[in-house]
């Protein structure tokens, strides 16, 4: 028998195990926008889904250290945003720090540079906050690449010390290092000697 709509979504979403935030545009190879809007309105009122903001939607995962809906994740809004309007993103200052491991503090504001237009988005844990900056500091850098500068620079040339660079180390693939080296030769000199070091390490230790 078919599937229908709500069951193909559902299906879409937590393909990985677990739900990722979406859009209503990640469906419409499936159905029509209106058919689609139609769908996850009616799965919202189900409790199936979780309307975060208009046009944002995930599984509401329930959190039994809390005893009530788990949190959404910040970061995973602001890519679905992106990827709703086109835009290529980057975590920025505080983000990158947390998302890298290299802070455990919670940024009230979530900050990303973008391609796209400067937008702020509220929903129910803070804002979002999409800053335009040019192209070429947005879109010539993968995202693992883009999330390694942005943390450095966040974090800063003196606070980058042998702790930092060992978590580093743990968190990225040798691979993820060596292209970060070649994309990232134009970006900050300190910063890109950092990334050329941890690059040669990697390498050295996969020899």
């Amino acid at each position: 028998m078919p599937k229908s709509i709500p069951e193909k979504i559902l299906a879409r979403i937590s393909g990985g195990g677990r739900c990722a935030v979406f859009t209503p545009k990640d469906f419409l190879d499936l159905a029509s926008h209106e058919t689609v809007r139609q769908a996850l309105a009616r799965m919202v009122t189900a409790g199936t889904l979780r309307r975060l903001m208009r046009g944002v939607y995930d599984c509401p995962a329930f959190s039994t250290l809390l005893n009530a809906p788990a949190s959404p994740d910040p970061n995973a809004i602001a890519q679905a945003i992106a990827r709703e309007h086109g835009w290529t993103i980057m975590p920025a200052g505080a983000v990158a720090l947390n998302l890298l491991g290299l802070s455990t503090q919670v940024p009230a504001q979530w900050q990303y540079h973008s391609d796209g237009p400067s937008r702020t988005y509220a929903w129910g844990g803070g804002t979002l906050q999409f800053k335009h900056r040019a192209n070429k500091e947005t879109s010539t850098l993968s995202p693992r690449t883009a999330l390694l500068v942005q943390g450095l620079k966040a974090l800063g040339q003196a606070a980058t010390d042998a702790a930092v660079l060992a978590k580093l180390r743990a968190g990225f693939a040798a691979g993820e290092l060596k292209r970060a080296a070649r994309e990232s030769r134009y970006v900050t000199a300190w910063v890109y000697e950092v990334i050329k070091k941890l690059a040669a390490e990697a390498g050295a230790n996969h020899a």
